[in-house]
């Protein structure tokens, strides 16, 4: 069954873009994606679980989260939270 996953993932250049691509370029049963960098919104499509490309694309050391937390639902856990000073 394909599943859509959507992450918000920090990303502030190209090399972070590409870095997300190749974890997901390696993934299986990613049949594709999507990385906007402007949003910081990664859109994965295939027969994947949402827990697996979450901890796949965190791997890269970017900060990420589930799109629907990170737009401010209760869901939003305070642990993924990062501080910048």
């Amino acid at each position: 069954m394909a599943e859509t996953v959507v992450l918000k993932v920090g990303m502030s250049c190209q090399g972070c873009v590409g870095a997300v691509k190749r974890v997901l370029g390696k993934m299986e049963g990613v049949e594709s994606f999507d990385i906007d960098i402007d949003q910081q919104k990664v859109t994965v499509k295939g027969n994947v679980q949402p827990d697996a490309v979450f901890q796949t694309v965190a791997k890269t050391g970017k900060k990420t989260e589930y799109w629907e937390s990170a737009a401010g639902t209760a869901e939003s856990k305070p642990t993924e939270t990062v501080a910048v000073a």
